[in-house]
């Protein structure tokens, strides 16, 4: 079985994508740890504020099988792909990290996910998983967090 943590973000109706997404992912894989939720703005693009947060959770799946029943989780909650990467999502949901695994493969799989040195995929992973340590530089997320300019990319704590 692999650790893995995922990122999970929506800037369309996000209480009630995320919650759909988090009872999807606990019927799928059991028990997981769920980081609390944030508002953030969005990145990339001028849209509505995202609701972040992350996911700790155990799979048997390999990396482009877990990619690819994460994608179906995305399109059974409305994500569009036939829109700009981006833009307005019910639903965003990304492997961050896999084990100890640095990889790239196709449908933007990307681990560890470079979103990573943004605050709405950092700071939710670090709350989870303060100790984890990042594949390549080796540092905790506690670390990493505590080293992010947080008045850059401003959080709101947010109830979900």
């Amino acid at each position: 079985m692999a650790r893995v943590y995922l990122s999970l973000g929506s800037n369309l109706e996000p209480e009630r994508y995320l919650r759909a997404a988090l009872d999807e992912l606990r019927a799928r894989f059991g028990e997981l740890q769920v980081s609390p939720a944030y508002r953030s703005r969005s990145v990339g693009f001028d849209g509505a504020d995202f609701v972040n947060l992350a996911v700790g959770l155990e799979t048997e799946l390999p990396p482009q099988a877990l990619n690819d029943w994460l994608h179906a989780l995305e399109d059974r909650h409305g994500r569009r792909r036939d829109v700009p990467r981006f833009s307005d999502r019910t639903l965003d949901v990304d492997i961050v990290l896999y084990d100890d695994l640095v990889t790239q493969g196709p449908g933007h799989l990307d681990i560890p996910r470079k979103e990573l040195r943004h605050a709405f995929v950092l700071k939710p992973i670090a709350d989870i998983a303060p100790g984890l340590r990042h594949p390549v530089g080796g540092q905790s997320m506690a670390e990493l967090w505590a080293a992010f300019p947080a008045a850059s990319e401003p959080l709101e704590p947010v109830p979900l």
